[in-house]
């Protein structure tokens, strides 16, 4: 018996594949355009997870997500988005590679994708879907900065 638990041990470990390198997603990240200042703070992994939020001031009204990119129950990558403090939703890891990764939830209402992309101290945050069958998508450029660093006046 202790020796058919060693295997199924050993062949969950092996059906897990290692999680992508995301750490260079890892800072606080800054964007002062189009109006608004969103900051969007990345922790480094730990144990499989990294913890991020993003706040954004517009017009003297602030909004805010809370996320997460950890593994699912079933051993898949997700970004978990949580918008506002709603309910977790999360977007499965479909693509990755140095310094970008896709992640994507097609049953969502919006967005069905959320992209990132990094080039040296520059972060692109992108989602996109449709939405009343209206294809739509927001793009936030980042710059790496001090924590809370804020946008000038």
């Amino acid at each position: 018996m202790a020796l058919l638990t060693v295997l199924s041990a050993a062949a969950l470990i092996q059906a897990t594949p290692p999680a992508p390198d995301l750490s260079w997603l890892a800072g606080y990240w800054l964007d002062c355009s189009r109006g608004r200042e969103a900051s969007e703070t990345w922790s480094d992994p730990r144990a499989g997870l990294m913890v991020g939020h993003t706040v954004t001031v517009r017009n003297g009204r602030s909004g805010f997500e809370f996320a997460r990119i950890t593994r699912l129950q079933d051993g898949a990558l997700a970004y978990v988005a949580q918008p506002a403090g709603a309910a977790p939703t999360p977007f499965r890891l479909i693509e990755s590679g140095p310094q970008r990764a896709v992640f994507a939830n097609p049953a969502n209402d919006f967005p069905h994708r959320i992209l990132y992309q990094r080039a040296g101290d520059v972060l692109t945050a992108r989602i996109e879907g449709a939405d009343d069958d209206e294809t739509r998508s927001a793009e936030w450029t980042f710059n790496k900065a001090e924590l809370n660093a804020r946008c000038p006046s």
